[in-house]
């Protein structure tokens, strides 16, 4: 049940869920770690078409360095991969500029469907001038970690913003070549990953390819991929993220596959913003051990729509939900740690928390003089017996709330026993206490349960009197208050 006391902490914790929440999906749109755990847990098939030909060490070995090769090798891999009928064909070997321009060269770095790779800030002119293959920069996004993601196009020049100065990637211009419509632009796309291990049966070598160990069928139609995948060769090797090194081919190629699949759908931020508030308020709202079974469920809700292209950051919504958890738990520890000084029927201080008040303010008195004004209900016995206790009950919430509507800005007040109230009156002098207890009798006046009449009984005392302690206080006033009633009796 929640107490009177409880309510205006409740009032306060869902609107600041709401708030934090929302935060969260600000600060937090989406979650990297996740995806790598979800990309490794459900990889994906590399897309059938591609071919990867590898410069492996083996290669190395029989035709010396790359750097040391003539163009001539490259012209022989690709009038073969030509001749075979393959769809695309991409070099992922940036060139180095050649003196060497003659015709055949010229031919073959002219075919239609042959792709170059770029050094970023490179341009072909400045490299291949008379050859009119089509040239995308051969740049993957590593972010000072793994390679995760890669773009369509990179930025080079003094308006990022502008298409003229958007440099193609090498992934986008295959995936183009091989009949795919991909935009450019700058946005991160992310690497759909697969093992190593699942690639094999799609690659060859490069020197089985120049040795004609490979049968045409198994080039027909193909996406192919040439570059270096030497694991001997130092600067090669770039970190994936199953904490392995990958070569920059493998890399490619999940760019390409990736570029060839349905792309990844990401949730707009403000749908995230809106779904981390939301979870957040029904986290509070529903309470209990609720809040970590949303967060359970928000993980799994991020697998489910994984599996349909749709990258959800669980993470970020789950912490929404773990964050209103923190902020109940909060909340019960603020009430347990009330519990002692609050009275749970009234919400008013209790006896402990009076008592500490006015041994405060009795510390202070000569500074700040003050006064104790104690209550006491005539009648309440008879409500509780004839009409029952929460009769009573709702009797001493109404006289509660009345004390609080008299008591002005620094006043204090505190249920002191059963049918008692105290009240600590700042800056009230001796000449002051008449007009106090008139004004608190006054707020008490027409108390009733039914037809039994219910009066208060009212007795004052001044810190500024004679008094030697604050317990002299409360005697002071203890006295009063049964004149009072003693009058009240004789008059009655």
């Amino acid at each position: 049940m929640l107490h009177f006391h409880e309510r205006p902490l409740r009032r306060y914790t869902l609107p600041l869920a709401l708030l934090l929440g929302a935060g969260l999906g600000l600060l937090l749109p989406s979650n990297p770690r996740l995806e790598n755990a979800l990309n490794r847990s459900h990889p994906s098939a590399l897309d059938p078409r591609l071919l990867l030909v590898r410069i492996d060490d083996a290669t190395l070995t029989d035709y010396g360095l790359l750097h040391q090769w003539p163009r001539q090798l490259y012209v022989r891999a690709i009038d073969t991969l030509e001749q075979a009928g393959s769809a695309v064909i991409g070099l992922d070997v940036v060139l180095s500029p050649t003196s060497d321009q003659n015709a055949e060269l010229q031919r073959t770095f002219s075919l239609p469907n042959l792709v170059l790779a770029t050094a970023p800030g490179d341009t072909r002119n400045g490299l291949y001038s008379d050859w009119k293959a089509t040239t995308g920069v051969s740049a993957l996004n590593s972010g000072g970690g793994a390679v995760r993601q890669f773009q369509t196009a990179y930025a080079t020049g003094s308006d990022p913003a502008a298409s003229a100065h958007l440099t193609p990637s090498f992934a986008r211009q295959v995936a183009a070549h091989a009949g795919h419509s991909v935009p450019l632009d700058t946005q991160p796309h992310l690497l759909r990953y697969t093992p190593t291990e699942a690639m094999e049966g799609q690659t060859v070598s490069f020197r089985d390819l120049l040795s004609g160990n490979v049968r045409y069928a198994d080039l027909q139609g193909r996406i192919v991929l040439i570059g270096q995948d030497a694991s001997g060769v130092a600067g090669l090797q770039l970190p994936d993220i199953d904490g392995r090194s990958v070569s920059g081919l493998t890399l490619q190629a999940r760019a390409v596959s990736s570029l060839l699949a349905p792309p990844f759908r990401f949730l707009p931020q403000w749908v995230t913003v809106l779904l981390c508030a939301a979870l957040a308020g029904l986290a509070v709202m529903l309470g209990g051990l609720w809040a970590y079974a949303l967060a359970a469920l928000t993980l799994l809700t991020s697998v489910i729509l994984w599996k349909f292209d749709v990258v959800f950051p669980g993470v970020t919504v789950s912490l929404a939900a773990i964050l209103a958890a923190s902020l109940l738990a909060f909340e019960r520890w603020w009430q347990l740690r009330t519990l002692r000084v609050r009275d749970q029927l009234t919400g008013l201080g209790n006896r402990l928390a009076f008592t500490r008040a006015v041994e405060r303010r009795w510390l202070a008195r000569r500074e700040q003089p003050f006064a104790l004004a104690l209550v006491d209900l005539s009648g309440l016995r008879r409500v509780n017996d004839a009409l029952g206790r929460p009769t009573g009950d709702a009797l001493l919430r109404e006289v509660a709330s009345r004390l609080q509507r008299t008591k002005r800005r620094n006043d204090l007040v505190f249920r002191w026993g059963g049918d008692e109230f105290a009240l600590l009156l700042d800056q009230v002098g001796e000449s002051d206490l008449q007009a106090r207890s008139q004004a608190i009798e006054e707020a008490l006046t027409s108390l009733s349960a039914g037809q039994i009449p219910v009066w208060a009984n009212v007795g004052l005392a001044s810190s500024a009197g004679e008094l030697l302690s604050a317990n002299e206080l409360i005697e002071a006033a203890s006295r009063q208050r049964y004149r009072a009633k003693y009058q009240r009796v004789q008059e009655g």
